[in-house]
This record gives structure tokens, sequence and C-alpha cells, in this order.
């Protein structure tokens, strides 16, 4: 079974997406932040990323381009999932290293969707 990361810092929609995510068939583990996103990585490699961009510690952009930057790390698929959906933000998502760029309120079909795809790919 495939495993999705989700870090948000807000609960009610790491709630929205971890149950979305988990009615499709697949496990979630969560993060509130960017530094508690990295302790998870580093313990456990998860088949796919889902981020938001506005977070406490560092954005979404920069966990994405950290990520994307870490061997370790590089070639695990990210979603940005975020409020900031002008055309510039996901351009600017994309140029950070992001798979797919989905802007919120999620479609929730949409996201299990491409996370799947993702996974597949």
């Amino acid at each position: 079974m495939s495993t999705v990361l989700v870090v948000d810092d807000s609960i009610t929609e790491i709630e929205i997406i971890s149950s979305c995510l988990r009615r499709s068939g697949l496990n979630v583990i969560t993060a509130c932040d960017g530094g508690d996103a990295m302790n998870k990585l580093s313990g456990q490699k998860p088949d796919a990323i889902i981020l938001d961009v506005v977070l406490p510690d560092k954005s979404g952009f920069e966990l994405c381009r950290d990520l994307k930057a870490e061997a370790s790390t590089s070639k695990i698929p990210v979603v940005i999932c975020s409020t900031k959906g002008s055309d510039m933000d996901k351009f600017w998502g994309r140029k950070q290293g992001a798979d797919a760029y989905l802007a919120k309120p999620v479609d929730q079909e949409e996201l299990v969707r491409t996370v799947k795809q993702l996974i597949q790919g």
C-alpha cells in the first residue's frame, strides 16, 4: 500500500485531505510544518508528498525546493495544495520542482487521481 505525507498547518485541512486519501486506499502520515516533515522523512520515505504553501517555519515552495535538491527525496512526487492558486503561484510551484499544483478548496477526486498517477508514474 502506498504512503502519502501530508504537510499542512491546518488540522482541518489535514483531516479533509487525509480522510480522502485513506478512503482511496492510501496510507497517510502527517506533519504540521517543514521541520516536522523533514523529521518524518528521515525515518520513512513516502511515495508522494502533499504540501501547503503557507507554513509556519518555511514555505511549501522552500520545502519543495529543499526536497528536490536532496538526493534521498528528489524522486518523491510533490503535489502543492494551496489557497494560493493564481497562475503565478502555480508557475512558481513548478519552478520549485512541484510535480502538480492544486488549488484549495481541493477537489477530492482530482487530488486522489493526481496522487495515484504520480505514484504509478
